[in-house]
């Protein structure tokens, strides 16, 4: 801000001169009392200058309408939505989010600080605040493997950018109760920036979260009950409530959230894909929700504002009061939160469901690595093998999907009954699937540097009758992904998003059914976010076909499969991982 501006933004306030916009007799929501009441609004350079009888070049008249804040994420990561900034945040203003707080360690992982430019770069100078927190856990773990690995000192210098409010979800739990030197120094370099450090405290005990908390660790966006997020907030956290496309926590935290302690919640999405976006709203649905759950409309508007502002730091920004950023969005309704406009620091950017802003987009696709992130060697049907013989003692060890949710269940055969239901004759058996008990392959290819690992399971609870389906989205590593069944298919699928440049794909008998192309870091795309729309409703076509009774998310379902930080049972290139003994484990033991 100029000190021209800042003057004429102090005159506006005393109405020594006109205001750019005046919106009248409207009922504005209070997130400092939790109430509302009828008034007027100055508005001045995309500043809220004044709350009373103003004058201005323009002005709307808000009877029987409401003013509220805009809406800020505490909580997304932009690559989930397979579209570039440039694109997603036109999806988002449609919902009245005017600010989210990504962590980028999607892109991280496989390009490394390159990526993280590219998020900063590809997000500058649109009418949207795209704030970012440092990814802490480059590579995610040391249990798999990764396209970069980012240390205490490659991160460093990125908190000089105003944009950069902290360090991302710390998810390497040991690494901090070890003391880790890398881990420690990220930790401590965010706190001597006086930034805030998120947390990604999934299956942590309550004295665990202590040590989390001496760490500076402020926020959890992991909790799935009341009783864990009344155990986090009783232990000075924030919790960060989250409704994405497969992880949905609202209804189960919701019963934690009161008048009294609400300041200390805020709303998050994590990871959607553009098409639930556009269907299916941000944590605008998520505020309509908690309204109806029993939530004053003020309190679940503060969750979406005010709260999230107020936690990392981001000054004048979340309120409808003097001194605040233009940003806010008229309802037609309280309790609906039908949004009529949305305005971006001043500026009407959402009219009626029509986006009003558009601007040239800049081209971040110079460098070649962005753009060019698939490495993996010639692979063959043998490369799928998992062979096991008719031995009862032997016991096959399953990764088991809960529709919904990050979590799966491990479940434990016996080899004989596999053996039994497949062959009639002694010998080695070639397991491909087991269809009548919903058990296909599942398969994780390291996608960065060639090494050649492969990752071998048996997967239960992902419906399909036919084909493959694999991806180049696999949290957090972003290897490569497939589950078919047949080895056929499974390698035809990722023979296919290898010439492609990774993506996602729907194959049967070595037949493309439906495939999206996503050419930045094998995560998302720069084609608009219409048209991703548009290709995500032909692949949900597609599994009907080969999983014609699926009523989950296949596909970010399958990419958090290989995330070896969320229990019970995962996988990555190096092989099954138990979450719960942190160890890995053989598909027969």
């Amino acid at each position: 801000m100029t000190k021209q501006t800042f003057i004429e933004q102090i005159k506006a306030s005393t109405k020594s001169i006109k205001c750019d916009l005046v919106i009248k007799n409207i009922n504005i929501v209070d997130v400092f009392n939790k109430n509302t009441f009828i008034d007027s609004i100055g508005i001045k350079n995309g500043y809220i200058v004044g709350i009373g009888d103003y004058e201005g070049t323009e002005t709307f008249d808000g009877t029987n309408k409401y003013i509220c804040p805009g809406l800020i994420d505490a909580h997304c990561h932009i690559e989930s939505s397979l579209t570039s900034p440039a694109e997603y945040y036109k999806a988002a203003l449609l919902n009245g989010i005017t600010s989210v707080i990504a962590d980028p360690h999607e892109i991280a992982n496989v390009l490394g600080l390159d990526g993280i430019k590219f998020m900063l770069d590809s997000s500058e100078n649109i009418p949207f605040d795209m704030y970012f927190m440092l990814p802490s856990c480059v590579p995610g773990t040391e249990f798999e493997n990764s396209g970069a690995v980012l240390n205490a000192k490659d991160l460093e210098s990125l908190y000089k950018n105003e944009r950069i409010l902290g360090l991302a979800e710390v998810m390497n739990y040991p690494g901090v109760i070890n003391c880790n030197e890398d881990i420690i120094n990220k930790l401590y370099d965010a706190i001597s920036n006086n930034k805030i450090i998120d947390g990604h405290g999934a299956g942590l005990t309550p004295m665990m979260v202590n040590s989390y908390r001496c760490a500076n660790i402020s926020t959890d966006h992991e909790c799935i009950s009341k009783e864990e997020a009344l155990e986090k907030i009783r232990r000075g956290m924030h919790v960060l409530i989250r409704e994405g496309t497969v992880a949905k926590n609202l209804k189960e935290l919701l019963p934690a959230v009161n008048e009294s302690n609400s300041s200390r919640f805020s709303l998050c999405t994590d990871d959607k894909h553009i098409d639930d976006l556009m269907k299916n709203g941000s944590i605008n649905t998520s505020i309509i929700e908690a309204i109806n759950f029993g939530l004053k409309p003020e309190t679940a508007i503060s969750m979406a504002s005010i709260n999230t502002s107020s936690l990392y730091n981001i000054k004048n920004k979340g309120a409808i009061a003097p001194g605040y950023i233009a940003d806010f969005i008229i309802l037609d309704d309280l309790t609906s939160f039908k949004i009529n406009r949305v305005y971006k620091k001043g500026l009407l950017v959402v009219d009626k469901s029509k986006l009003l802003t558009s601007i040239p987009i800049k081209n971040t696709l110079k460098n070649l690595k962005i753009t060019n992130s698939i490495n993996i060697p010639i692979l063959s049907k043998d490369s799928f093998k998992v062979s096991f013989t008719n031995d009862s003692t032997k016991k096959i060890n399953i990764i088991e999907i809960i529709p919904n949710k990050l979590e799966t269940k491990h479940l434990q055969y016996n080899q004989s009954d596999l053996y039994n239901q497949n062959v009639n004759t002694s010998g080695t058996f070639n397991f491909e699937s087991y269809l009548k008990n919903d058990l296909v392959k599942i398969a994780v290819i390291e996608r960065h540097k060639a090494t050649g690992n492969i990752g071998l399971g048996i997967l239960k609870g992902l419906g399909l009758k036919c084909g493959a389906i694999a991806t180049t989205i696999a949290h957090d590593s972003h290897n490569l992904i497939v589950a078919g069944t047949n080895d056929n298919d499974m390698l035809f699928a990722v023979q296919e998003l290898k010439k492609i440049g990774g993506g996602i794909i729907v194959v049967q008998n070595e037949k493309i059914l439906s495939s999206i192309k996503l050419e930045i870091a094998g995560l998302m795309t720069s084609r608009s976010y219409s048209e991703i729309d548009f290709e995500l409703e032909s692949l949900h076509n597609s599994i009907k076909i080969v999983a014609p009774n699926i009523n989950f998310n296949p596909f970010l379902t399958l990419s958090f499969l290989s995330l070896p930080v969320i229990p019970s049972i995962k996988i990555t290139d190096k092989g099954l991982f138990d979450v719960t003994n942190f160890k890995f484990i053989k598909i027969i033991e």
